[in-house]
């Protein structure tokens, strides 16, 4: 009798519906099923160095540096590694050199990172 509960349960686990993941009898574990992609949003940046900002083209990856301003022997660090360069916007008529605008296409955690350096820090980029 045993024998034959094992084969009519093996019989239907055969014979049970894939799901949406393929596996079959047991559902996926809830984080396979929930596997979000990573949201990307635009974030405009200012760059020290316009001159730099001038070599980017849409499509190109960067990482971002932040050189903290007030640090003595001047504190770098990464804010944003492998961003992706959207636009390149032509600086305003009769702008002065305090840097240029890229816009970048980061995860929107990379974005608050980069508001919040920007805001204490001269930020630059290395092409990747």
């Amino acid at each position: 009798m045993a024998l034959g509960l094992a084969v009519t349960a093996a019989a239907l686990v055969a014979a049970a519906p894939r799901g949406d993941d393929g596996a079959r009898g047991h559902p996926a574990p809830r984080s396979v099923r929930e596997h979000r992609a990573v949201q990307r949003v635009s974030a405009p940046v200012r760059i020290a160095d316009s001159a730099t900002v001038r070599l980017l083209r849409p499509g190109d990856r960067v990482d971002v540096i932040a050189a903290e301003e007030s640090a003595p022997g001047g504190n770098a660090r990464v804010v944003a590694r492998g961003a992706r360069v959207t636009k390149v916007p032509d600086p305003p008529a009769g702008a002065t050199e305090d840097g240029a605008l890229v816009v970048l296409s980061v995860p929107r955690s990379t974005a608050a990172r980069l508001a919040g350096a920007s805001a204490t820090a001269r930020l630059a980029v290395t092409l990747c």
